[in-house]
């Protein structure tokens, strides 16, 4: 059976970057133990901001949208359309300034949307992407994950879980400028022991 794996890095390094490198390792290990189809989706290349044009044609009804709004909607369709074929997202988010990068703000802005990825109910809003599951390797200079100073891994998990993902596991790679070689080794070891079958 082949499993989907999607890919997202958001880092604005190509080289040297440690969030890059253990998602490369992440999918490396799905690669190794059985047939996969990877999706790959840089997010430094370029995400759009939503504008208000943006959020009129979302919020006009599918079969009502202009050829225009359409367009519009183009990246943010791709992006959707990539999240729904996974089975798994495996997520490299670096952090800068204690939270996430803005490309990965503009793509969960993207993905975000009702009716599509989670729906208003009486109790709530509902996710509408269950049943996936997601590995984030996250890096850090000096904010310690978990830490008060960290707003991105709560927040990262909560968008996750509003469109259905609530399976999320992190690898951290945090605190690198104090003790890399320590912290390299943990995020290793965390990569080299995720239960693939989870």
């Amino acid at each position: 059976m082949t499993t989907t794996i999607l890919k997202i890095d958001s880092s604005a390094r190509h080289t040297g970057s440690v969030s890059r490198d253990l998602t490369q390792s992440i999918a490396d290990r799905f690669a190794a133990a059985g047939d996969i189809r990877l999706i790959e989706r840089d997010l430094a290349d370029g995400v759009p901001f939503i504008s208000e044009a943006w959020i009129d044609a979302n919020f006009t009804k599918a079969d009502q949208r202009s050829d225009g709004q359409k367009a519009l909607l183009s990246t943010s369709d791709a992006l959707v359309a990539e999240i729904q074929a996974a089975d798994v997202l495996v997520i490299g988010v670096p952090i800068y300034n204690f939270s996430v990068p803005a490309a990965f703000k503009a793509w969960v802005d993207q993905v975000a949307r009702a009716g599509l990825t989670f729906q208003y109910t009486e109790y709530g809003p509902k996710g509408l992407l269950e049943g996936k599951r997601a590995i984030v390797a996250v890096a850090s200079g000096g904010t310690e994950v978990g830490s008060e100073i960290d707003f991105a891994t709560g927040y990262i998990s909560h968008v996750l879980g509003f469109i259905g993902i609530t399976d999320v596991v992190f690898v951290k790679a945090d605190r690198l400028m104090v003790d890399a070689e320590a912290s390299l080794k943990s995020a290793e070891a965390e990569v080299a022991t995720l239960d693939l079958a989870a």
